[in-house]
């Protein structure tokens, strides 16, 4: 006997509408479009990596608080190991903080243009999201801030500096009055902070609400690992502990963390070729006919003056490049965003929007 059709279970109505976040993956000859870093880590990195590997007991559960990592995360930023929280990537610490601190009945604060996860964690979370604007320039607007916090309260506040898609970084000072003024934690998401030369990482002390969040996947070239942490308040870290899931981090990428921090000089040594790389990338698109934004990250904002930026984006795909197509996200008509890559992926890229571009 056949059981009746049952109606499909319904998803939280706050969700219905809700869409996930998607970065098209294409098969092309050179993907700019996921800010990822252009090389592998160093091949002593893999080496020392198997070593550590080897001698994981697979047997046994990890160590729940991931101590060595925390200590191997504080002994380079210069702080205590009970100010680390560590994650499966940066966004998990995000959503930790909010299944932490939003919520039924709380708000969280974002302005846009800025990274489109921090609305999706939050309301993913069950927090209401409100929404700023940023300033003409893409920078925050502190009295817009303002605005936004007296009129609703936010239980969590975004500040993602360098701010993703524009590059575009804040003053510590700004951050500072962003924490002076909003009533909740205030995060401030560093994905990119290595690329810049200023960090809001001196603002965070206990007598603070505030937090900086930091990845390994860009400048430590481990995407694949999905590993982030925050630096913050010992007694925010201490209640993020207490909604994590047991054993969230596995004793494989708690390693890998641990390995990866011993190449700190390599590690630099990078950030400063990208860095070399990306003003060489922005005095080329200087030359042709676009607007572009100044970045302090491994990407850079860019508007194409004569034609709408869909039809570019697509012409670079059909010439096997792809780029980040911005041109939808409010704020940001007829924008695309390039990672900076290697300097044949960039010259690669460069050739295809100048034939893109050409009258």
């Amino acid at each position: 006997m056949s059981l009746p059709l049952r109606a499909r279970p319904a998803v939280r109505p706050d969700l219905a509408l809700l869409e996930g976040y998607h970065s098209p993956q294409v098969d092309v000859a050179i993907r700019l479009n996921t800010n990822e870093a252009p090389v592998p880590p160093p091949p002593a990195f893999a080496d020392a990596l198997a070593a550590e590997l080897s001698r994981i007991q697979w047997h046994r559960y990890p160590d729940r608080a991931a101590t060595a990592l925390r200590e191997a995360v504080a002994a380079a930023h210069g702080v205590e190991p009970e100010q680390v929280f560590a994650a499966n990537g940066s966004n998990e610490v995000l959503q930790t903080v909010c299944l932490a601190y939003g919520g039924h009945g709380r708000k969280a604060a974002l302005f846009s243009p800025t990274y489109l996860m921090h609305g999706q964690i939050a309301a993913v979370a069950g927090t209401e999201v409100v929404v700023g604007a940023r300033a003409a320039d893409l920078t925050l607007d502190l009295a817009e801030v303002e605005r936004v916090v007296v009129e609703h309260d936010p239980a969590v506040t975004f500040v993602c500096s360098p701010n993703n898609p524009t590059g575009t970084i804040e003053d510590p000072a700004t951050i500072a009055a962003v924490a002076d003024l909003a009533p909740g934690v205030v995060v401030v998401d560093e994905a990119y902070g290595q690329f810049a030369d200023r960090s809001a990482l001196e603002l965070v002390g206990d007598d603070r609400p505030l937090v900086v969040t930091r990845t390994f996947s860009k400048t430590w070239s481990m995407a694949a690992a999905r590993l982030g942490y925050l630096i913050g308040p010992t007694w925010l870290v201490a209640e993020l502990e207490k909604v994590v899931l047991p054993y969230h981090l596995d004793a494989a990428k708690q390693v890998a963390g641990r390995v990866a921090l011993r190449f700190g000089a390599e590690m630099e040594e990078r950030v400063a070729a990208l860095v070399a790389e990306r003003r060489r990338l922005v005095d080329r698109l200087g030359a042709l006919p676009v607007q572009q934004w100044r970045s302090d990250a491994n990407f850079v904002l860019f508007r194409p003056l004569d034609r709408p930026g869909r039809q570019v984006w697509q012409g670079l795909l059909d010439r096997s490049v792809l780029v980040r197509d911005c041109s939808s996200w409010p704020g940001l008509d007829g924008c695309l965003r390039v990672t900076v890559g290697t300097v044949a992926e960039d010259d690669a890229f460069l050739d295809a929007l100048t034939e893109v571009l050409q009258p």
